[in-house]
């Protein structure tokens, strides 16, 4: 069975090295530009992803604005979907947002594409 992936960054290069990474594992994939495209994306109700990987700060809707309202269920997507931060913002007060609003990982860039994949494959086997 294929899995699939969302992912939503805004970052060009960080963009190429998930698509290269997951797509290599056998991930379908969704790519994003920005928060607000995600939201439109995962409000299709014919993508239902595996697991959501988001960046926090994006233009037009941050990651974290996107990743409560998926929690709420306000949106076609799942409201359990497996969802992994991935972002420059690495204070703890800025994982504990990121967990609070419901993260089920949380990587901070500069990242090891190995590890970021064990850690998509653990969010999804959940």
């Amino acid at each position: 069975m294929t899995k699939s992936a969302v992912i939503a960054d805004d970052d060009e290069t960080i963009r190429s090295i998930l698509e290269h990474k997951l797509s290599n594992a056998g991930f379908e994939l969704t790519v994003c530009h920005d928060g607000e495209e995600c939201l439109q994306v995962l409000n299709d109700s014919i993508v239902s992803p595996d697991v959501v990987i988001l960046d926090i700060m994006m233009p037009r809707m941050k990651g974290t604005q996107l990743l409560r309202t998926i929690r709420r269920g306000e949106l076609a997507v799942d409201a359990t979907v497996p969802v992994v931060m991935l972002t420059s913002r690495g204070q703890e007060a800025d994982v504990l947002d990121g967990l609070e609003a419901g993260a089920d990982e949380y990587l901070t860039k500069p990242f090891s594409p190995k590890e970021l994949l064990v850690r998509v494959n653990r969010a999804v086997e959940r």
